[in-house]
């Protein structure tokens, strides 16, 4: 069962959560001082439209006719309900997941990187920098530049660049320049290369060489995927969708579930329905934020000030993090492999509003094979571990004989990610 809406019902505005935290976030710090970072040291980096709804206290932000132009190439996205797997699971459970891998790049990014395109071209930037993981962000990123007729250029972690060579070919496609990170373009990368030649790399040395390239190249600004405030508000055109779709059924989720590296994906769905646990319409909602046994920033991580990136170039941001120098096992989930989260996201799991969960590899691959078995999309190894959890839930549902309604981001296919599939039917995956 599919519930679909049409162009017409494409939201017009971005919902910020912002004045509906339970206290204001703690302001990103300046490394130097430990002051308030000034705007001109963030206009080094980001056009000035981009900062002014990273601060914005506005519950509802304008979607440009622009932007809602090119959102129609995909969008809005099906609302899919899992009946094949809850009568796999025999749950009395209602499983939905609202599908982003209909997007031409297969996953959610495109919903931040095509507005923050186009604030940087009327911005009269030429060229933007970004990282990626496991290449969703990176490819997105270089779709979007295409509409705008801006450069692109990705440091996509090494790893994943050898594990994911295809999505590297998809970012060429759209005219990006790719390199591996750590690689030997920037100042930083050349620093880890020497240490290790063969360094994995992580998402946070990715940013620290393409923020380096950003203030240091002329015309270039710095694009990021995931963590801050304005990708997560971009993001929620996700969770708006879905929130009209389980209206036309009469449902609202007694569970939203998503995977989470930085937070975009999941924030994206999850925080206009939260907005009704925070007002008391649905207290009782529960929302599952769910990263990998790897990598796991909430579940392990500490409350805290940390760099954005691995050298620290980036402001001090409060958020739940592993250090900064943390490097992460090369995990198949690329894209989940990052040492902190998204503030505001880290917000509302502090002040007890979200709960986590981490999952280890070769279980968070079980669930995508089950899930592709029975509703026929094999699943990006990220979306996979919303699968595991919905799983979870779903069956606990079925041992107390509770008719729940679970709800989860499945964020993007996973055809470039065949290989990682191979490993685990093989047995070999680690």
């Amino acid at each position: 069962m599919k519930v679909l809406l049409s162009n017409e019902e494409i939201p017009r505005k971005w919902f910020n959560i912002s004045p509906y935290l339970p206290e204001p976030l703690e302001p990103p710090l300046d490394p130097e001082t430990k002051q308030p970072v000034s705007p001109d040291k963030l206009l080094a980096i980001f056009p000035e439209p981009i900062i002014e709804q990273e601060v914005s206290q506005e519950e509802w932000i304008e979607i440009p006719e622009e932007v809602l132009k090119i959102y129609s190439l995909y969008r809005p996205t099906p609302l899919i309900r899992a009946v094949n797997l809850e009568k796999y699971l025999e749950t009395p459970a209602k499983i939905f997941y609202k599908y982003e891998g209909v997007s031409p790049p297969g996953s959610h990014k495109p919903n931040t990187a095509i507005p923050q395109a186009y604030y940087n071209k009327i911005s009269g930037v030429k060229r933007l920098t970004t990282e990626t993981g496991a290449g969703q962000w990176g490819s997105s990123l270089a779709f979007a530049t295409q509409f705008f007729g801006l450069e692109c250029e990705v440091y996509m972690v090494r790893a994943s660049y050898k594990q994911k060579p295809y999505r590297r070919v998809l970012m060429e496609l759209w005219g990006a320049k790719v390199f591996p990170s750590p690689s030997d373009k920037t100042e930083a990368g050349k620093r880890f290369l020497s240490e290790d030649p063969e360094h994995p790399g992580s998402l946070g040395i990715a940013i620290s060489e393409a923020i380096e390239r950003a203030v240091t190249s002329k015309d270039t600004k710095y694009s990021l995927g995931s963590v801050l405030n304005h990708v997560l508000l971009h993001q929620t055109i996700i969770g708006l969708e879905a929130e009209l779709q389980m209206e036309k059924l009469g449902l609202l989720p007694d569970y939203v579930v998503g995977c989470v590296g930085g937070g975009s994906n999941f924030a994206g769905l999850a925080f206009p329905f939260l907005k009704y646990k925070i007002t008391g319409e649905k207290p009782e909602t529960e929302f599952l934020a769910v990263e990998p046994e790897a990598c796991p920033t909430l579940t392990k991580g500490e409350y805290r000030y940390d760099y954005g990136d691995t050298v620290g170039l980036t402001p001090l941001i409060k958020m739940y993090t592993l250090g900064a120098d943390f490097v992460p096992p090369p995990i198949h989930a690329g894209g989940l492999r990052y040492h902190g989260d998204a503030p505001l996201l880290c917000a509302f799991y502090h002040h007890g509003l979200i709960k986590a969960k981490a999952y280890s590899q070769r279980e968070v691959f079980s669930a995508g094979v089950l899930f592709a078995r029975t509703e026929g999309i094999v699943p990006a190894p990220e979306s996979a571990h919303a699968i595991k959890a919905a799983i979870d839930i779903a069956l606990q549902c079925k041992e107390n004989k509770e008719e729940k309604i679970i709800l989860f981001n499945l964020s993007g296919h996973g055809y470039f990610d065949l290989s990682a599939y191979d490993a685990y039917l093989k047995g070999e995956l680690e």
